[in-house]
């Protein structure tokens, strides 16, 4: 059970560290062999742009589970406590059905690719595996979101204590 909680509380993580160190060795690599050996390498832009495609859609899981995922703020400064609540559940409901969107025709799209056999210009890769970022990024971010919904019901059930903060209320807790 304690590598399922570690999971939960730290996959998103290990997946960006994973991508981001990834793109600065291969980016490194691609500057040295440039301008220090003179002859570049036909590969790495490509690794590091799939690898920035990855970390776009893991970072969004992230952004969900942190609460600091893209969200216009001046409509909550509006509620008390409940309705800011309520608000984003319904917000969160919203992205839900947008990220299970994604997951299921990302999933088909990235299935046609890989029947269809596409692969990358230089690493020769399946473009399939390229494409399942969206529906893999979507899917942790859908889990995410029931997660929070869940701790957001119970908080208005009144046996949690989910706290929607907007950016103004980080900004103040930073100053004062």
């Amino acid at each position: 059970m304690t590598v399922l909680k570690w999971l939960d509380e730290h996959i998103e993580e290990v997946f960006l560290v994973m991508f981001s160190a990834v793109m600065v060795v291969v980016i490194f690599l691609q500057v040295f062999m440039r301008y220090v050996m003179g002859n570049s390498l036909s590969w790495s832009e490509e690794l590091a742009r799939y690898c920035f495609i990855w970390l776009v859609y893991i970072g969004i899981s992230y952004g969900v589970k942190k609460q600091r995922h893209i969200k216009v703020d001046a409509l909550l400064l509006l509620f008390k406590e409940k309705g800011k609540l309520v608000f984003n559940m319904i917000a969160n409901l919203l992205f839900l059905s947008f990220a299970m969107f994604i997951v299921i025709y990302g999933y088909d799209m990235a299935e046609r690719l890989l029947q269809f056999g596409q692969t990358s210009p230089a690493l020769r890769i399946p473009m399939g595996f390229v494409y399942l970022a969206a529906p893999v990024g979507m899917a942790l971010t859908s889990i995410r979101l029931i997660q929070n919904l869940l701790n957001q019901v119970k908080t208005l059930l009144g046996k949690g204590n989910f706290e929607v903060k907007t950016e103004f209320d980080r900004l103040v807790d930073e100053e004062g």
